[in-house]
């Protein structure tokens, strides 16, 4: 019975992560991002929708949206469909959701050191958060083309999360979750019940939303709850609405003990989660619920083990909306119980610098939540200039930064939460904590690898293009600046040569130090040898896994055809 109550409560590791958002094609650049204030929200795209067909003052008339502004993801259509085995026409077929999550998940295992060859098989788990499927409303008016392939790749959601078990040949559970806004939430806290029941031996949680057609922005924008001028603005008093967004994020879950056993780099650790519904206790279905809100949260703490006047910081649902009120009133409710005068807890949201990702909301603000306790660090909130009238913020528990905070030092590991809520009354809330210095991320005293110790960077790729481009990525991640600058060179060639499949077409450097790599690497692209070697050198037990550039793909383009995607709405006349 103490054994079933302490697997109830074991903590989960994030071990990996990987992102296609607004702006940033993977989480250190979203990073930099967050740092430097950026706001990413962009006009409607020409190759998505021709938003002047659509766009209308408020109110609209019918079969009209109040906004032209969104956040974009680069690139949506190209897919690298030989690397799965995919073929052209069944790539077109296929939503690219499903394509960008086969992506972004592969990224997400490389992040996390797992060798999908050695996962194959195994018992590890599948969870997506997905609530549209823009693609198959493109598809389906085209009856001439419809086939098992178009229903499979974009109809049937369930088969995004199927398709990545196929992919990987993973054997856990595989489920696509739709709790509309709360779906890639929900997800993380299904993901760590599986993880903690030995259901599954580690879990791959994905959410993802693509903005293809503008029905959805037409429903929210005759609604009333869009941004005018497309920015979500989370405790300000101007806040007008949200504006949305593409998002993709995946992580890679598994239970502590197992992650620290295996020598997994722990980004973060899942203290518990909570998930619970409004259910009546509000006046109608889409209105928010204080009380259901505060449920989900203080349910969370006690899954955690954690006193909310420990929270350090909330990563909100914070959309810019109605519903921001009852939020923070729920927030101050919960985080002001037992809290020390003087110690308020920092609020923000990240919607206010990519939008509102929607079903993929959840995994966006955790994956900000992990990336502010890994750098110790909490990004300025955006928007928030005359914040909310009817807060009093002098006497709640509640900041929203408007530059880079440090997060407290306690003597402790810092801890977060994500909150996040939809209009389908769902409720979810996550509490992490930082990453111990343990012993699968940290260097024994006295350890090879000081300066001075010869090793071997090992870079491979499918084709000489694709080995071509990661040499220039290892370039940029090496130079003084670059994301791998401050990494120890032994930790960085640990994790290429021990921690990276393998391909045909490899170059293999030995050297002291970062320059000695970064000269040899450039005398490669000239079209010299460099200093190189037939096999890699001994790396040594002591090395740690690092994050590393992600591998290039080899892309193409799949669509329905060439041309811009035409709307399955029929534009308004002027």
């Amino acid at each position: 019975m103490r054994s079933a109550r302490r697997q109830a409560g074991e903590a989960i590791a994030v071990i990996g992560v990987g992102c296609r958002l607004p702006g940033a094609p993977d989480a250190t650049q979203l990073w930099r991002h967050l740092l430097d204030g950026r706001d990413l929200i962009t006009e409607v795209p020409a190759d998505r929708f021709r938003v002047d067909d659509y766009v209308a003052p408020f109110p609209p008339p019918p079969g009209r949206t109040t906004s032209r502004w969104g956040g974009f993801v680069d690139g949506v259509a190209e897919f690298d469909g030989g690397f799965f085995g995919i073929d052209d026409d069944e790539a077109a077929s296929l939503d690219p959701q499903q394509r960008l999550l086969l992506m972004s998940a592969w990224e997400a295992l490389e992040d996390a050191g797992q060798l999908p060859e050695y996962l194959a098989g195994s018992r590890t788990s599948v969870f997506v958060g997905q609530s549209q499927a823009d693609y198959w409303d493109l598809q389906s008016p085209r009856l001439d083309r419809l086939g098992l392939a178009s229903v499979l790749g974009g109809q049937q959601r369930g088969m995004a999360a199927g398709r990545l078990s196929y992919a990987f040949d993973l054997r856990g559970p595989s489920l696509t979750v739709d709790a509309a806004q709360a779906s890639s939430g929900v997800a993380v806290h299904l993901a760590a019940q599986s993880l903690r029941s030995g259901e599954s031996t580690m879990a791959v949680v994905a959410g993802v939303n693509l903005v293809l057609t503008p029905t959805p922005a037409v429903m929210f924008g005759q609604a009333g709850v869009l941004a005018a001028d497309g920015r979500c603005k989370f405790g300000d008093s101007s806040a007008d609405g949200f504006v949305r967004s593409d998002g993709v994020v995946v992580v890679v879950l598994k239970p502590l003990t197992a992650a620290l056993a295996d020598r997994d780099r722990v980004r973060a650790v899942l203290l518990g989660s909570a998930v619970s519904n409004d259910g009546r206790a509000k006046p109608e279905l889409t209105a928010p619920s204080v009380t259901g809100q505060t449920a989900a949260m203080r349910a969370a703490y006690a899954a955690a083990g954690v006193s909310p006047a420990d929270v350090d910081y909330v990563e909100a649902h914070g959309t810019g909306t109605r519903i921001d009120a009852a939020e923070l009133a729920a927030l101050i409710r919960v985080l002001a119980e037992g809290r020390p005068a003087g110690r308020p807890c920092l609020v923000g949201s990240v919607k206010t610098n990519i939008g509102h990702t929607e079903a993929a909301a959840g995994l966006a603000g955790l994956l900000k939540a992990v990336l502010c306790l890994e750098h110790g660090l909490v990004p300025p909130s955006l928007h928030c200039v005359r914040p909310r009238v009817d807060v009093d913020w002098d006497r709640v528990p509640l900041v929203v930064p408007d530059v880079v905070t440090p997060l407290p030092d306690h003597g402790r590991p810092t801890i977060v939460a994500v909150n996040g809520q939809s209009m389908s009354g769902a409720n979810v809330h996550l509490v992490l904590a930082q990453a111990a210095d343990r012993a699968g991320t940290c260097r024994p005293t006295g350890a090879p690898g000081a300066a001075g110790d010869r090793c071997s960077l090992v870079l491979s790729a499918r084709t000489p293009d694709g080995l071509t481009e990661l040499i220039q990525r290892y370039l940029a991640f090496l130079a003084p600046g670059g994301a791998g600058a401050a990494l120890d060179l032994r930790d960085i060639c640990y994790s290429t040569n021990v921690r990276r499949r393998r391909y045909p077409h490899q170059v293999i450097v030995q050297g002291c130090s970062h320059d000695d790599m970064i000269r040899d690497l450039r005398a490669v692209l000239s079209g010299g040898p460099g200093e190189t070697a037939e096999t890699p050198g001994d790396v040594g037990p002591a090395g740690r896994l690092v994050s590393l550039p992600p591998r290039p793909w080899q892309t193409t383009r799949h669509w329905l055809d060439q041309a811009a995607p035409p709307s399955p709405l029929t534009p308004v006349g002027n």
